[in-house]
């Protein structure tokens, strides 16, 4: 008996740290404020997002992932320069908790301006936080926005 609850508790532990395979971390976040859009296509893509816009011209790439339960995450990624912007939509609880628990360790400074959380990352970026009820209302799912500003050192390589 205690062989079948071991079994079953490997498993159900396997599908959690899979599913979060395809969320997006502090390194991931990283890694994308370090390297140019060409980069980020070839990553996104490997973590199962897939591409919904792309302009070539104003620099702007849009992908979405798809999560069974009704969730998603979309990402908008914007190159001004040699610097990147991310924006995070979200209503997976799973996303928002996986970026504020792996920015813990580098938090410079927290706060909160009304509504907005805001975090500033030792050496990388900004976080601004918005969380809203989802329209239509649902009492166990929220959106989330997040805005990632890169540092004014950190530039896209390549």
């Amino acid at each position: 008996m205690k062989i079948f609850f071991l079994t079953i508790a490997l498993i159900f532990s396997g599908i959690v740290c899979f599913a979060q395979t395809n969320l997006i971390s502090y390194e991931d976040m990283k890694y994308l404020l370090h390297n140019n859009l060409l980069h980020a296509d070839t990553f996104l893509m490997a973590k199962g997002y897939t591409l919904k816009s792309k302009n070539d011209k104003t620099k702007n790439r849009e992908y979405t992932l798809a999560i069974p339960g009704g969730t998603a995450v979309n990402i908008h990624l914007r190159a001004d320069g040699k610097k990147l912007f991310m924006e995070i939509e979200t209503n997976e609880l799973s996303q928002y908790n996986l970026i504020n628990n792996s920015i813990a360790q580098y938090i410079n400074k927290a706060g909160s301006v009304g509504d907005v959380q805001t975090y500033t990352i030792k050496d990388l970026c900004n976080i601004y936080i918005t969380v809203s009820d989802t329209v239509p209302y649902s009492p166990g799912r929220k959106d989330y926005d997040m805005q990632i500003v890169a540092d004014k050192n950190v530039t896209a390589y390549n």
